[in-house]
């Protein structure tokens, strides 16, 4: 699995993404400084779904309240472990079936810039799970300490393709105490969840927000989140910032109490979408584009 590195012209600041690993970002590096949690590494990721860097979340980002589900009058079943899906502790279908997919063609490559592409709809074992054929790109650069994240979805027949995709990029301040990461948040709304991580239906409110870590446990999601919005966390001299810069409506906050990262989550549609409704479509002529971007300060 051949790793594309890019450098930023204007500063030390390097990224690496594996497109025969599912186009995951594994490094995003501050002169030797790694700013991504590792997780368990590359092939944990690949051979069991174990999550780290920046992975892409396709085509439905966290987790489905079901085994099934219903899109422009086409059911849909999911076999867990069949067609690369993947389920939470408790069964849910969790972050898609593209973890780790070696299908992706990388179409244009230097030393700032990287673009791949995958035809989902020319892949029988993917559309099982996700009907709906499509061009998938993914063009991302670096330049001016920015990591920029664009996808396209290109529909390819005269159906419609949900959006409701997401990344999940594991943020880390080495050598900085996770109880002093100070986290900064957007006005957003906030979705109920119940027990097993699923949107109740309730919201409440949820104001721009700085606030310490601490030993505060984050696994929250969001909706109603403004284009160009921001997120942030600093500690140390250093500022990382996630700007929701077009097509992600929503998020997801997560901070777990086993590992010293959190992850602001860019999501073209809210947690279930897929079952529940709420989100975009691509269309013939009409492409789906989202872009975030993490600005390193």
């Amino acid at each position: 699995m051949q790793p594309c590195v890019l450098s930023d012209p204007s500063s030390p600041l390097t990224a690496t993404f594996v497109p025969a690993a599912g186009m995951i970002g594994t490094s995003l590096c501050d002169d030797g400084v790694e700013l991504l949690g590792q997780g368990r590494g590359l092939a944990a990721y690949v051979g069991e779904h174990e999550t780290m860097g920046i992975p892409l979340l396709y085509p439905w980002a966290n987790r489905l309240s079901g085994n099934d589900y219903q899109v422009h009058g086409a059911q849909v079943s999911l076999t867990p472990g069949v067609g690369g899906v993947h389920t939470d502790a408790y069964g849910a279908p969790i972050h898609g079936t593209l973890a780790g997919e070696d299908g992706w063609r990388v179409t244009a490559r230097s030393e700032s810039a990287l673009t791949a592409e995958l035809d989902f709809g020319s892949r029988p074992d993917l559309l099982a799970s996700f009907p709906f054929p499509h061009l998938l790109e993914l063009a991302i650069t670096l330049a001016d300490r920015t990591l920029t994240v664009r996808t396209t979805v290109t529909a390819t027949s005269d159906t419609a393709v949900p959006l409701c995709f997401g990344f999940h990029p594991y943020l880390q301040l080495p050598g900085v105490p996770r109880a002093k990461w100070l986290i900064e948040t957007p006005t957003m709304r906030c979705r109920t969840l119940d027990a097993h991580n699923i949107p109740t239906g309730a919201f409440t409110h949820h104001p721009a927000t700085t606030e310490l870590l601490a030993d505060t446990v984050f696994d929250h999601g969001f909706d109603e989140v403004a284009p160009a919005a921001v997120f942030a966390v600093s500690g140390g001299g250093r500022r990382i910032e996630v700007r929701f810069d077009q097509g992600y409506p929503a998020a997801q906050i997560y901070a777990p109490k086993t590992e010293d990262v959190v992850c602001f989550e860019p999501m073209a549609a809210p947690t279930d979408a897929l079952r529940c409704g709420g989100y975009a479509v691509a269309r013939l002529g009409h492409r789906g584009v989202a872009q975030f971007s993490i600005r390193v300060c």
